[in-house]
């Protein structure tokens, strides 16, 4: 774990978050700062600072971050509706939080 790292901290329990998935590898959580009337975050439990940093070793764990953000599309009723997935890689492509992380945005009417 990254000591600074407030994604750690929440998987940890140790700072409060809106949980909407925990599985072994992965949680997903409510963006406290949403972009969309759905914003998710799926993260690793893992800490894997950026899209940079993965490895081969990730590739399956990137894989159910995937299938983990179609399932909550899905749970949520935005599937059919339509959603957006993103990754923010490093400070130019907009990530602001340094633990590897997959946005679900949607709700749109």
């Amino acid at each position: 774990m990254a000591e600074e790292c407030i994604f750690c901290k929440i998987i940890n329990n140790e700072i409060p978050a809106d949980f909407v998935y925990k599985g072994e590898r992965i949680v997903a959580f409510k963006d406290i700062n949403p972009q969309a009337p759905i914003h998710i975050l799926i993260v690793p439990k893992k800490h894997i600072r950026s899209i940079n940093d993965l490895t081969e070793e990730d590739a399956p764990l990137v894989a159910e971050m995937i299938m983990v953000a179609k399932n909550l599309a899905k749970e949520l009723g935005t599937a059919e509706s339509g959603y957006k997935l993103f990754f923010n890689v490093e400070k130019g492509g907009g990530q602001i939080i340094f633990h590897l992380h997959l946005h679900l945005v949607g709700g749109w009417k």
